[in-house]
């Protein structure tokens, strides 16, 4: 059954390992223009560093600004960017009870997010993003940090997809020290064979194969872990995940051509003026060391011999009579022309890495608020399908993954809401962006009634009460600070009553003349 198992895997591996062939080549040059200090797909070790190959460093930076400007519009630290909030089909007089517990699960995840080393291991995978394709596990960790993350280098992995599209296999090769077995996995089944090995050889490397499978016909959703020795052809361990956010890993990508399975980043779609961006530097390195050194020319007089000269400051060079003797050479180059060219291939990469959206570094004056809402609304319309991808595939299965271990560990409990869903609600300032133009379209409509219509007929359409919650929803206002639908409809019934009084006006009418303001009384709400 074991032999079986582990044929089964390993024929999916070669069937992964192939696939991923056929985009080995345009990752590596891509990682090796832009992210040279990063894992090679031909070698295993990082210290190979490739950035001697680099004569520009646009994209490298622009690479580095990348990922640090997503990070910063999707999930800025220490700030809110997702809230968890009951489903649609919770009612109406439950909603605002369960959004309140659900808002203390949200800030305690937070919290572990924030003590976690979340913000160091996004960036990491942020980078890899920037190529087409990131990888991030998530796994349980200890009672200070309960929950770690780990950036895993687009070389060690393989994925293939099933048949709805969705990535449902994915494959960890590590080349490991064999004592390091019982560290890594302290759960695995070492025969006596393995354990003879480690005690002749401890540092004999294998090769491990970690494989995570989505396993479909159940009615719970279902991921089997195992780890293979490949060389050995065993299943040393197995270990199954059930219900949403049992998968624990988060593989994301920035676009996808359809009937791929790794995604296209910026980086994968400008590499072309990326190298020629590079080639451009080169050659007008070339032609400085000309233009600095000079090329010459002589007079074969058979006085100059061109073995033995030496151009330095002083030197005397005896020549033939009536002859040329030594002359420089006039260069052909042009450095006006690849100036233009430069510039132009810098812009075209930075406006692929969408460097340029939000920062003006060269301005004398700080843009002002609304410059940065329209640019941050630009660059969340220009990104929008991507965006999307990435709250489906990261945002939505990190926060379910997150909240999947903290219950597993019992660290919170959610509401019983009897099994209706939960939704996650981004509020990172790109989703914010999003949701300005809503409140935009609000504003310009109560204004636009108000002038053509007046008070009145405003009073009349909008419903002042639910047009303040949908704009506290979309400008994501704490609950805490509105109140509840008792105080409003107390409040609401002792204006009445005053008004009834003439102690003031009714809504959309004037006040009474000389009439003092009303004294709140003790009952009333605050």
């Amino acid at each position: 059954m074991a032999e079986d198992k582990f044929a089964f895997i390993l024929n999916k591996y070669k069937e992964a390992h192939t696939l991923r062939e056929y985009f080995v080549p345009k990752f590596e040059e891509c990682y090796e223009y832009t992210l040279p200090q990063r894992e090679s797909f031909y070698f295993e070790s990082p210290a190979n560093n490739r950035a001697d190959k680099i004569y520009d460093e646009t994209a490298v930076v622009g690479v580095q600004e990348f990922a640090s400007r997503l990070q910063s519009g999707m999930i800025p630290a220490f700030a809110k960017w997702f809230s968890l909030k009951s489903g649609t089909d919770v009612e109406d007089d439950e909603l605002m009870a369960v959004d309140e517990q659900l808002e203390k699960v949200t800030d305690y995840v937070f919290q572990v997010i924030n003590n976690s080393n979340f913000n160091q291991e996004s960036h990491e995978a942020f980078l890899d993003l920037a190529i087409g394709t990131a990888c991030l596990l998530v796994t349980e960790g200890d009672e200070t940090q309960p929950i770690k993350f780990n950036a895993v280098p687009l070389p060690q992995m393989l994925l293939l997809s099933g048949p709805d599209g969705k990535i449902d296999w994915i494959f960890r090769l590590r080349n490991i020290p064999i004592h390091q077995l019982q560290i890594l996995y302290p759960k695995a089944k070492l025969d006596d064979e393995i354990i003879h090995m480690m005690a002749r050889d401890p540092n004999k490397k294998c090769e491990i194969i970690e494989a995570t499978y989505k396993h479909y016909g159940e009615d719970e959703e279902t991921w089997h872990y195992c780890v293979l020795m490949k060389k050995m052809k065993k299943v040393i361990y197995e270990e199954e995940f059930k219900g949403q956010g049992g998968n624990p890993w988060l593989v994301f990508r920035w676009s996808k051509a359809s009937g791929e399975v790794y995604g296209r980043g910026p980086v994968f779609n400008g590499i072309s003026a990326i190298k020629t961006c590079n080639l451009v530097i080169e050659m007008i390195l070339e032609n400085a060391q000309m233009a600095i050194s000079g090329v010459w020319q002589i007079s074969d007089d058979g006085t100059v011999n061109p073995d033995t000269i030496n151009l330095v400051p002083g030197s005397v060079i005896p020549v033939a009579p009536n002859s040329d003797g030594l002359q420089p050479l006039k260069m052909a180059g042009n450095f006006n022309v690849a100036d233009l060219v430069l510039q132009d291939m810098r812009h075209n990469i930075k406006k692929a890495l969408y460097n340029e959206m939000l920062g003006r570094p060269m301005a004398k004056t700080p843009m002002s608020a609304r410059e940065v809402a329209e640019r941050q609304a630009d660059l969340q319309r220009q990104i929008g399908a991507a965006y999307g991808r990435l709250q489906a595939e990261f945002i939505q299965p990190l926060i379910k993954r997150v909240v999947y271990l903290l219950k597993k560990q019992g660290r919170i409990q959610l509401p019983v809401i009897d099994g209706r869903e939960i939704r996650v609600k981004p509020e990172s300032p790109l989703s914010k962006a999003q949701q300005q133009q809503d409140v935009l379209n609000v504003d310009s409509f109560l204004e636009l009634v108000m002038m053509r219509f007046g008070p009145q007929m405003l009073n009349m359409v909008v419903k002042s009460e639910v047009a303040a919650e949908y704009l506290a929803k979309k400008l994501g206002v704490p609950l805490e600070i509105l109140r509840e639908p008792e105080e409003r409809e107390a409040i609401a019934n002792q204006i009445a009553q005053m008004a009834q009084q003439g102690q003031v006006a009714p809504e959309g009418g004037a006040a009474p003349p000389n009439q003092a303001p009303p004294e709140m009384s003790e009952e009333m709400p605050v």
